[in-house]
Order: structure tokens, then C-alpha cells, then sequence
């Protein structure tokens, strides 16, 4: 199958897939996993490859984020252990005030988003954001969906990370990543504060099963938790596991704009991998717990760290293998063979197309890289062709990268999952939210083109 009714067959595969684990209350899992094999027997994909191709997206999701992943929850479990995240919201409170934990969560996440892939700003922050709830008493899902906004922000707007970086070359600017970068920070003010809206918002409508949990005893609860460690980690110490990864991160990312050559440009490449960087982050909490004389319990700690992202590593997995299945189909040829009829829409047309692609196959990376490589022959055409224009298409491609986040991101099961909500509770807070930084960040794009 092709073309248009293979795009009524995904629409109608996504719902299916929706209702069936929001109200059927079929596991993730078993739901994506299905939806994709029936998808790829439609789509016409040969029986013989079908096999290969689901293969390919479960683990091409595992080596991409699989580590990543357990790294990152391993060092959110030290520094819970330690009292080192109690200590950085701490910090925090004293930079923002406690009266501003959601802003303080929001502009954080849109910080280390910008050398981090926000599936793993998420995984690293999560501690902190559990900190910071109980220390102000701040709704859990609010401070989720903040933090889960500032990350997604950053992570399609600035370079250096891989999406807008690669969209810029495509598009010709390459070369003039500052301009890229000046964009994205403009870019990033509205759905800023549409983000903060949204998650003060939703927080009020919504309660995860870790404030059901906590019953009302928030304050009294960071009291006691801060009585136990007896003395918490001085602030090198307790972000040292974070801030060292990001750190480090951003050096690789910078040696590749630079263009740096010889052993240090490999080191500086080798270090900047978020698999490597994580590894010495991890080093530093292992350090903190030798200093807190905690090492007896670190088997333990690792082995709880597990358990806990198994089921995260499997859901997020299977959502790789229902993108493979789009990528292995005709969707994307058909999309780009019939681009023309969407140019009349000027700067809204790669926010479009972005979008589209981004519900279809839950990779937004993958989403702006397609869209730029469609639009590259036609920015003359759409009048795109300047640089300010071109950075600002990176921008509306990038707004149409994150809508929305859904079952088929794995973004979108880091965030739920870590956030302690339920899958239904996830599409009313990350998939609205998504929707919202989409429209709110493309308003602002239009607006910024009527200067340009």
C-alpha cells in the first residue's frame, strides 16, 4: 500500500494503538509492538523482511539510548542516595526563590538540553526535579512537564545539538552556526513561557502516582530526608556527576563545529560521546559515595537502577521499532513527491512537513533531518533562500519536530515514565504539552519573519 490511504492507515493504527493501552489498558509493550506488525503487514513491507526491520528499530533503539539511559538513572540514583540532588535543589531555591520551582525546573532543562539529547537531560535532571518537589511542595506533574519543555526546547532550536546542526548544512548556513544559534535563543522566549503556563496549568488537573504517594506530607518529608544524611554534599560534589557529562558533551560537540584536528580533537570526540561522558559522570558518583561510605550499598543501588528502566528500555524500544516500520514503508517517498502542494504556505511549510513527520515516525532528529533534505531544492522557491530566512527555517522545522511527542517517541515514555504517570496522563500532559511549544514557538517564528 501507498500513498494517501497508506496515511489514513497510520492515523487509524495510531488510534487503535492510543485506545488500546489508554482504555483496554493493554500494556505499552504489547500494544506498539502489535500496531507495528499489522502496520508493516499493510504498508506491503515483504514478509521476509518484516522480521529484520522490527529487529532493526528494537535495537537500533537500544544502542542509541539503551546505555545512555541506565548510565543516567544510575547516576540519578547516587545522588538521590547520597542527599546530593537535595543539595542542588537547594542551590536552585537559592538562585529562583521558592516561589519559582517550575521556571527554575523549565530554564535548567533548556540549559543542559542544548549539548544533551533531552531524553538524557531528562534522565539526569529527574533527581533534582524530585528534590525540588519536595522541598517546595511543588506539583509533581507541573515540575515534569517543566522540565520536560526547557529540554525539548533547546533540543530542536540550538546547536550544537545533532538536529538544527544538520538542518543548517543541508539548508546552506552551516557555516554560520552562530546566526543558527542567535535564532534559536528568539525562538525559544514564547514557547518558554507557554511552556511554564502549560505545566502550572496541567499540574493542577493532574497528580502522578508519586504525590498520590507523598499524601499531603511534602515539607515534612524533605525535613526528615535531609535529618537522615545527617550532612549533605558540599556543591562540587553533588554536581559534579551531572555538570562533568554536559561538560564534556559540549567540548565534543565543539571540537566537531570547529573543525579540530589531530589527538586532542579525538579525545575531545571520544569524551564528548554521551555514553563515554556518562561513564565519568558516573565515576564522579561513585566517588560521592565513597565519600559518604556508601560503597557497600552501590551493588544494590545499581541493581535497583535496573529494575527500574527495564520497563522503560522495552516500551522505548518498541516505539523504535513502530518508527522503522514508517521509515521501511512508503510513507516518507509520498510525502516528498507531493511537498509542492504545501509550498504556497511559505514559512508554515516546513513547520508542517516537520510536523508531519514527526507524529509519523516519533523521532525529531530524524524529523528535521528529513525536512531539510526535502526543502533543501526549494528554499528559492518558498523565498527562504537568505541566511536570516534559512535560519529561521531550521527554526519552523525544529517547532515542527516536537508535535507532537507521543507513543511512538521515546521521549515520550522517559518523560511518563520517570514522571510517574500513567499513559493516559501522559497524551494529556506531554503530547498536549508538545502541541502547545508547537503552535507557540511557530507564532513566534512567523512573527520573527515579518522582520527578516
Amino acid at each position: 500500500m501507498t500513498g494517501l490511504p497508506l496515511i489514513i492507515v497510520f492515523v487509524l493504527a495510531v488510534v487503535v494503538m492510543i485506545v488500546a493501552i489508554s482504555k483496554f489498558k493493554v500494556h505499552p509493550f504489547l500494544s506498539i509492538m502489535a500496531v507495528s506488525l499489522i502496520l508493516a503487514l499493510v504498508a506491503g513491507i515483504p514478509l521476509v523482511d518484516i522480521a529484520g526491520v522490527i529487529g532493526a528499530g528494537f535495537s537500533g533503539t537500544f544502542s542509541s539510548i539503551g546505555i545512555v539511559i541506565i548510565l543516567g538513572a544510575l547516576i540519578g540514583t547516587i545522588l538521590e542516595q547520597t542527599g546530593a540532588a537535595l543539595k542542588l535543589a537547594d542551590m536552585v531555591i537559592k538562585v529562583v526563590g521558592k516561589k519559582n520551582p517550575e521556571l527554575a525546573m523549565e530554564l535548567m532543562g533548556w540549559v543542559v538540553s542544548i549539548p544533551v539529547f533531552c531524553d538524557s537531560g531528562f534522565v539526569i535532571l529527574d533527581p533534582i526535579r524530585r528534590a525540588l518537589v519536595r522541598r517546595t511542595g511543588t506539583s509533581s506533574v507541573a515540575m515534569t512537564v517543566a522540565l520536560s519543555a526547557g529540554l525539548y526546547i533547546s533540543h530542536v532550536f540550538i546547536p550544537p545539538t545533532p538536529g538544527p546542526i544538520a538542518a543548517a548544512n543541508t539548508l546552506g548556513i552551516g557555516d554560520n552556526l552562530l546566526l543558527v544559534m542567535g535564532m534559536g535563543v528568539l525562538a525559544s522566549i514564547l514557547p518558554l513561557i507557554a511552556g511554564l503556563f502549560y505545566a502550572k496549568f496541567i499540574g493542577k488537573k493532574i497528580k502522578s502516582a508519586d504525590e498520590v504517594a507523598d499524601n499531603g506530607t511534602v515539607t515534612k518529608t524533605y525535613e526528615e530526608l535531609v535529618a537522615e544524611y545527617g550532612k549533605l554534599p558540599n556543591g562540587f560534589n553533588a554536581l559534579a556527576p551531572i555538570l562533568v557529562p554536559i561538560v564534556l558533551m559540549a567540548l565534543g560537540s565543539i571540537s566537531s563545529m570547529a573543525g579540530w584536528t589531530g589527538f586532542g580533537a579525538d579525545l575531545c570526540t571520544f569524551l564528548g560521546k554521551p555514553v563515554i561522558a556518562l561513564m565519568v559522570g558516573t565515576i564522579f558518583g561513585v566517588i560521592q559515595l565513597a565519600t559518604a561510605k556508601k560503597m557497600g550499598s552501590f551493588y544494590q543501588i545499581t541493581n535497583d537502577t535496573l529494575k527500574t528502566v527495564g520497563p522503560i528500555l522495552f516500551v522505548t524500544a518498541a516505539g523504535g521499532v513502530l518508527g522503522k516500520v514508517i521509515a521501511s514503508s512508503d510513507m516518507v517517498n509520498y510525502i516528498t513527491a507531493n511537498a509542492g502542494a504545501l509550498e504556497a504556505v511559505g514559512i508554515l511549510f516546513p513547520f508542517l512537513l516537520a510536523a508531519i513527520l514527526k507524529s509519523a515516525q516519533g523521532s525529531s532528529t530524524v524529523a528535521i533531518t528529513t525536512t531539510a533534505g526535502i526543502l533543501a531544492p526549494l528554499m528559492g522557491a518558498l523565498g527562504l533562500d537568505t541566511p536570516a530566512m534559512a535560519a529561521l527555517t531550521v527554526m519552523a522545522i525544529g517547532a515542527g519536530a516536537m508535535t507532537v511527542s507521543h507513543a511512538n517517541d521515546s521521549y515520550f515514555w522517559v518523560v511518563t515514565n520517570f514522571g510517574e504517570m500513567t499513559p493516559d496522563q501522559g497524551y494529556k500532559t506531554q503530547t498536549a504539552l508538545t502541541l502547545v511549544l508547537g503552535i507557540a514557538s511557530m507564532i513566534g517564528i512567523f512573527i520573527l519573519s515579518l522582520f527578516f
